[in-house]
């Protein structure tokens, strides 16, 4: 923020600011604190002379989603040594460090908390100081405001702390779960309605300020490039067309056991750019999907959001319950009031 606009803030605009600085701080040092106490699990030696059964409680997974990630039959038997099925000791390894990966750090839950608690204080309560004409409305919103939390959650929500958790992960493994791909269906359960009460709190507060993928996207498509194109818009009707198609593919793949021995496929992870905060992009789709996801958002506003993310489509159901949220906007009776940047919780309606 420049000095001109804190300059421009009114006291209680102020008192809000330091207030919002203080809670965030108490988030993130209760996470901290939680992310100490908690005893790090670590994984004793592990060999293909072990089953299934001795090995998937190591890694907090199933025995279905152990069988699954070594390319075994869900139905694969538990208690037979898995080099008597074929399983090689690299192969082995390999998926016990991919399933290590997906483990949640509880830090993260308070740092995606504080950064929609900023993204709330920012949007609809000192973005708009009241001391700034409205003939001054461009300077509403400063860059920075949204800039440095979008690179916190690329940088600690992403790179730091890695993939797990993320929005999409929530709502995916709520339906791995029903197949018996994860063994406490309540623990994913509570993830996933995490995720659904910031998104009820803000419309896309949690997508648009806390998501690592997400910013980053948003940070491509902020650079001053291809101006022309970025005026043309994505057809909403044709996006959700296919986010809605690929997510009912998955549920059909998922439940039915279409894939034949495989029951219990899931589409997105082989299409998981979340992966990219690992570093683990050995699949040649997860690969193809982050370059195209990050090389579209030079010209579009977050293409993997628009088109692929499953919690993107499941929070629209629960947005015209939030707090904050604009219904219709009628542009051709605008009165440059700025009500609706005081109203939405979402974007910067720099052009009002």
């Amino acid at each position: 923020m420049t000095r001109q606009f804190l300059n421009s803030m009114s006291g209680r605009q102020h008192a809000l600011l330091i207030t919002g600085i203080c809670l965030m701080a108490v988030l993130l040092s209760v996470g901290l604190i939680q992310e100490i106490r908690i005893p790090q699990k670590r994984i004793s030696s592990v060999s293909t002379h072990m089953t299934i059964r001795q090995i998937a409680p190591k890694l907090g997974v199933s025995g279905k989603a152990l069988a699954r990630e070594l390319a075994l039959p869900l139905n694969a038997k538990k208690h037979k040594p898995l080099n008597e099925m074929g399983i090689r000791h690299e192969r082995l390894i390999h998926v016990v460090n991919h399933l290590i990966g997906h483990r949640s750090s509880p830090i993260k839950y308070y740092l995606f908390s504080a950064l929609v608690l900023w993204g709330w204080l920012f949007l609809t309560q000192i973005g708009r100081p009241p001391k700034m004409a409205l003939n001054q409305r461009k300077k509403w919103y400063p860059r920075l405001g949204y800039i440095i939390p979008l690179l916190a959650s690329v940088i600690v929500a992403g790179f730091l702390l890695g993939k797990s958790p993320n929005p999409m992960e929530g709502a995916v493994k709520v339906f791995k779960s029903m197949v018996g791909l994860y063994p406490h269906v309540w623990e994913k359960i509570a993830a996933f309605a995490f995720f659904i009460l910031l998104a009820v709190v803000g419309t896309k507060l949690i997508c648009g300020w806390a998501c690592p993928f997400g910013a980053l996207q948003e940070l491509i498509y902020t650079l001053p490039l291809f101006k022309k194109i970025k005026r043309h818009k994505l057809p909403f009707a044709v996006t959700n067309a296919i986010r809605v198609a690929l997510f009912l593919t998955m549920l059909l793949l998922l439940l039915s056991g279409v894939v034949g021995r495989k029951k219990g496929f899931v589409i997105y992870p082989y299409i998981n750019p979340f992966n990219l905060f690992n570093l683990d992009v050995e699949a040649a789709s997860i690969l193809m999907t982050i370059i195209a996801a990050l090389g579209v958002s030079l010209f579009f506003y977050r293409p993997f959001c628009q088109f692929i993310c499953p919690f993107g489509l499941l929070s629209r159901m629960v947005e015209r319950f939030s707090f904050y949220r604009v219904t219709i906007i009628d542009m051709a009776a605008c009165t440059h009031c700025g009500a609706c940047a005081k109203a939405v919780p979402c974007r910067q309606w720099q052009g009002v």
